[in-house]
């Protein structure tokens, strides 16, 4: 059985959009976290991640989010995610995470928030 994720990217106004389809869990999260990591190399500051296709967040899905928050932070960026279900961000606050992350319900929202300083 394969990794059950899929990531997509798109970019918008200097921004990446990582649209999350699958799992996030111990098996796919260094896909995830490959990908933010060669984005932060390629520049790239202001991360949103589109959750509405993600169906599972686990705790080693976590660190890669914490993780890319920590990289960005010395660089003025950020991540902000949109789109979770009432499970996955059930788990980011139980883990305290919300306090965090920037969550948002929509991809409009996440936008106007993830602006890239100039």
């Amino acid at each position: 059985m394969g990794v059950g994720l899929r990531i997509e990217l798109e970019e918008v106004e200097q921004r990446v959009i990582l649209r999350i389809d699958g799992r996030i869990d111990a098996a796919s999260a260094p896909i995830l976290d490959r990908k933010i990591n060669s984005l932060i190399d390629e520049q790239h500051t202001h991360l949103i991640l589109d959750f509405t296709r993600t169906d599972y967040l686990s705790s080693a899905g976590m660190r890669v989010l914490l993780s890319a928050i920590k990289k960005l932070k010395p660089q003025k960026g950020g991540v902000v995610l949109f789109g979770a279900s009432e499970e996955v961000l059930e788990v980011i606050r139980m883990a305290g995470f919300d306090k965090i992350f920037r969550i948002y319900s929509s991809e409009k929202e996440a936008l106007q928030h993830q602006s890239p300083s100039k």
